[in-house]
């Protein structure tokens, strides 16, 4: 994925932590890279958005279909589709939790 074209060069080797940036009450800036929370484990990834696949896959939730994730927004929880985007410099997003799908979910 290319930095889109407004990026600061002098921040091209920061790591923009989510959790640092919604308790500083600012959005993520655009960097090359971001610290992410999802569940308890946290993870550097280089790039500027991810769908619910990719972070799930990235926590290790090897099967999708049997996982759905949140986003943490502005203190509420939210889901995110397996093919929804989310991009880390939205304002507000914190961090991502997993949860199994009930027996009866996804069937």
């Amino acid at each position: 994925m290319e930095m889109p074209s407004h990026t600061n060069p002098s921040l091209l080797n920061e790591v923009e932590d989510l959790e640092v940036c919604c308790r500083e009450g600012r959005p993520a800036r655009c960097v090359r890279r971001y610290r992410i929370r999802i569940d308890r484990q946290q993870h550097v990834v280089n790039v500027t958005c991810m769908n619910g696949r990719q972070l799930l896959e990235i926590a290790g939730k090897c099967d999708v279909t049997k996982w759905k994730i949140f986003q943490k927004l502005c203190g509420q929880m939210q889901e995110i589709g397996l093919d929804e985007d989310v991009c880390f410099t939205t304002p507000g997003v914190e961090k991502f939790k997993t949860m199994p799908l009930d027996q009866t979910e996804g069937q």
